[in-house]
């Protein structure tokens, strides 16, 4: 026998995820008795969470793309304020 907190999860999942699609048909209705027209948002698709590191390391222990990093290094904007200069803030 299985508990029915351990099964809620099941049920719980597909309901979630189908709630920007509920929400969208709701507010086209909303939109609708006012008479204006509903258009859904663009959402971002999804991204994986693990970026994979841009440097690679080759064998001989060099870093492959150097010329990359260093042009990326050369378009950076300097920091406004030196190293090192204290706001004199005191949380």
């Amino acid at each position: 026998m299985v508990c029915l907190a351990c099964l809620l999860p099941l049920f719980l999942v597909p309901i979630v995820n189908l709630l920007p699609v509920i929400f969208d048909l709701i507010m086209a209705k909303v939109y609708g008795l006012f008479g204006w027209e509903y258009r859904k948002p663009v959402r971002a698709p999804p991204a994986c969470p693990i970026k994979p590191s841009s440097a690679q390391t080759a064998v001989n222990g060099s870093i492959s793309g150097k010329e990359e990093l260093a042009a990326a290094a050369a378009t950076t904007v300097p920091s406004p304020k030196p190293v090192g200069v204290d706001d004199g803030k005191k949380d």
